[in-house]
Order: C-alpha cells, then sequence, then structure tokens
C-alpha cells in the first residue's frame, strides 16, 4: 500500500510544447505518497515526422521509471527498425533493452547516478575509477559500453516501473504498454482503450505466472506485485531456462497500431493514479468540457489531478503519485470511412460495462503486436 504523508503534496511539474503536428501538455504531482516515483517523458520532434510520449510508474523507489524516462525514447531511435518505419519492432525491443541496460556494472552506476544523493555520488566515484572494458566497449548494436567494477555481478533493480509510450508519425500511432498505465484516444468523444492494463488475474498473464514458476496471491504475483509486467523487478525474471518474455513477471510490451483520422480529438496517457479514480470515458468527457473554455493543456492536467487527490488517506483512493500526459492532433488527417472503422484488422474490441453504466471500448493486443481500425 505504500507509506503516505500527514499531508498531500500538491505541488506539481507541469509542461506545454507544440510543433506542427501536435500540441501537449503534461503534468504530475508527488501527492499523498512519501516519495514521487513517477517520471515522463515527452519530444514532440523525436525526429521531424515522429513524436514521443512516455509514463513510467516506478514501484520499489524511483529509479527504473526515471532511467526508462532517460533512455527508452533513446532506444527507439537507435534500433535498425526505426529507419526502416518499423516503430512496432523498434519500441518492442526497447522495452527489453531497457532490462538488459541495468544490469552489471554500468547498469549499478547509471541507477545510482538517478537515486539519492548518496548514491549519485557514489556512481560518481565509480564512474570516474572503473572504464570500459578493452575491445568490448559497445554492447550489443547500440553505444551501451561494458564496464568492469565491484558491481559487475549486477543482476539488475529490484524495484521496477510500468512503461505507456504512444509514437506519432504522420496518420500512424505505435502504444506500447507494459503495466497498468494507460492510453486512451478520443474519437468523436468517446473514450477508445488503446492498451491493456496488466494484471496477475488476466488469464494470460496467470498462465504466464504459473508456468515460470510463480504463483499468485490476493491478486498479487507471488503474493508481491500487483501488476504482471513491467521493466525492472530482476527478482521475478531469475528462471535461466525461460526467454524474458516468458519469466513471471515481463517487460514484453503489447503493441497497437492506430491509423489516425480527422474524428481523433486527444490522446491521453496517464498512470494508475489517475485511473483507480477515474474510467477512461469520466476522463475524455471531463477533458472535452475544460477544453470549452481553457486552451493551457497542463492546467487541464492539473486539474483532473486535484480532481483525484483524496480528501484522505482513508481508503488508499487517490492517493497515489499522479501523471498524466495530454497530446492534441493538430494537422488535418483524412477521415477513416465506415469501412476502414469495421475493419477486420481491429483483434479485438472490447465493451467493458462500468458500475457507473459508461461503456468504454478497448483496442488491445495481448502477447503481441495488432493493428487496429477503431
Amino acid at each position: 500500500m505504500g507509506i503516505y504523508l500527514s499531508t498531500p503534496k500538491t505541488d506539481k511539474f507541469s509542461e506545454d510544447g507544440e510543433n506542427d503536428r501536435v500540441r501537449y501538455g503534461l503534468s504530475s504531482m508527488q501527492g499523498w505518497r512519501a516519495a514521487m516515483e513517477d517520471a515522463h517523458a515527452a519530444y514532440p520532434d523525436l525526429d521531424e515526422s515522429t513524436s514521443f510520449f512516455g509514463v513510467y510508474d516506478g514501484h520499489g523507489g524511483k529509479v527504473v521509471a526515471k532511467f526508462c524516462a532517460k533512455y527508452l525514447h533513446q532506444q527507439v531511435l537507435m534500433h535498425e527498425a526505426y529507419a526502416t518505419g518499423d516503430l512496432g519492432a523498434s519500441v518492442h525491443r526497447a522495452f527489453f533493452r531497457m532490462d538488459e541496460m541495468m544490469r552489471g556494472q554500468r547498469g549499478w552506476r547509471e541507477l545510482a547516478l538517478l537515486g539519492d544523493k548518496i548514491d549519485k555520488f557514489t556512481g560518481m566515484i565509480e564512474g570516474l575509477i572503473w572504464s570500459p572494458k578493452g575491445g568490448e566497449g559497445i554492447d550489443q548494436d547500440d553505444d551501451w559500453a561494458i564496464e568492469e567494477g565491484p558491481h559487475s555481478d549486477f543482476s539488475g533493480p529490484t524495484s521496477g516501473s510500468t512503461a505507456c509510450v504512444a509514437i506519432l508519425r504522420n496518420n500512424q500511432l505505435v502504444v506500447a504498454n507494459a503495466g497498468d498505465s494507460r492510453c486512451v484516444i478520443s474519437r468523436k468523444g468517446q473514450a477508445y482503450n488503446l492498451s491493456r492494463d496488466h494484471k496477475p488475474d488476466l488469464e494470460a498473464e496467470k498462465e504466464r505466472i504459473l508456468k515460470a514458476g510463480g504463483f499468485i496471491h490476493a491478486g498479487r504475483v507471488n503474493g508481491s506485485l500487483n501488476l504482471s509486467r513491467a521493466i525492472g523487478d530482476m527478482e521475478f525474471k531469475q528462471n535461466k531456462l525461460l526467454p524474458a518474455e516468458k519469466q513471471t513477471v515481463s517487460a514484453n510490451p503489447d503493441i497497437n497500431t492506430v491509423e489516425l483520422c480527422d474524428d481523433d480529438d486527444f490522446l491521453v496517457l496517464a498512470c494508475d493514479g489517475i485511473w483507480d479514480c477515474m474510467s477512461s470515458q469520466m476522463l475524455v468527457d471531463f477533458i472535452h468540457e475544460q477544453l470549452r473554455s481553457e486552451t493551457k493543456l497542463s492546467v487541464i492536467c492539473e486539474r483532473v489531478l486535484d480532481r483525484c487527490l483524496a480528501p484522505s488517506t482513508a481508503t488508499g483512493e487517490g492517493c497515489d503519485n499522479m501523471t498524466m500526459i495530454l497530446v492534441q492532433f493538430k494537422k488535418s488527417i483524412k477521415s477513416a470511412s465506415p469501412a476502414e472503422l469495421q475493419s477486420s484488422h481491429s483483434k479485438s474490441v472490447d465493451t467493458e460495462s462500468k458500475p457507473e453504466g459508461v461503456q468504454e471500448k478497448t483496442v488491445a493486443a495481448v502477447g503481441g503486436a495488432t493493428k487496429s481500425s477503431i
């Protein structure tokens, strides 16, 4: 459940930006939690035709979320598939690459630099002392140098993070998700989930967990973790007989590719601190209402955070760290025809009944890539 403060920290980090394709606003707030473990990334100009946005919800510490915010989008750019236009393959590899990069001396040092002051100091000292191995300076197909040192056998962090990212290029939107952060698009005012929350009680997740030697107790993996996919959490990834995607907890992201059209209003990425308090449709409705009188998108995000913040810690709901990114599409996009909207490219379009009677439509991939027309 986590440790709570006696009074919430309501100071917010907020930001706005735009280019000729999109405008965005974001805001994050620590709230009742004793520490801020969320992180985010917003790069409207990842390159001349591509925008990247991501939210990372850390657990057990902040360092994995901060590591992803610093490096995941860079890895997307570096993969050879990116240059050929295969954004899905590039981001898929980037998720797994985070776990690989956080191992060994270099991984330990980078995480230390992103940690608290004493860890940062230690990391800086070790960075001065230990250098890359001769002849092995370049690891894999990027520039991540292998280092020797006292932490060369470091198997990676026990803390972890969700990752939910959206990449926009021309009319194409690629969403990658591992964990229970969520991406939602508004099309003609209707909320469509472009990611699926990875919880241990989902049948596909439960099957993988049990096959890997894990168990589920009280809705938690091994009685501990309340989500089934994440970056980091290396204690759940120690089965040497299984590949990374089949470990008890996996960084394997669902990839969802959507063709945008003129009916698309905006995109929202948010951590579960928001979704615990508002359904996807409730949030979309709230944003539409706010857009009638407010043009600064970060202000709308701030209002969402304030609305979700609980008055006390009595129930635990509304007491989490909160991060939200709101992205509006600026460039005119060709409208989708009715036939395209019913395209068989969509692997699954699920409608889930919510307690308040709201219908939320979900376009999701389970364990693989999906091309969807909403």
